[in-house]
């Protein structure tokens, strides 16, 4: 089983770091490049650098509001 962990973690380090990298080269990086050069194709517009990592954290949030909800609707079930 360890060898399993240890592919999964690799495996989610792997894909953390490129969409790190990915999101770092499409934020900081591309304003530079003119808008006419190949490597415009490869990234989406602008305005998703924002809506992307905004839409992701609501999502995230919401979940975890659900999660503590439930958490204390169970908890309170089971005082006398």
């Amino acid at each position: 089983m360890e060898l399993a962990d240890r592919a999964v973690g690799f495996l989610l380090s792997f894909i953390s770091l490129s969409i790190f990298t990915y999101y770092t080269f499409w934020v900081i990086i591309l304003p530079f490049v003119d808008s006419d050069h190949f490597i415009h194709q490869y990234f989406l517009p602008q305005e998703y650098a924002i809506l992307i990592p905004v839409f992701a954290g609501v999502t995230l949030l919401f979940f975890l509001c659900i999660f503590v909800g439930m958490v204390m609707f169970k908890s309170n079930k089971k005082k006398p």
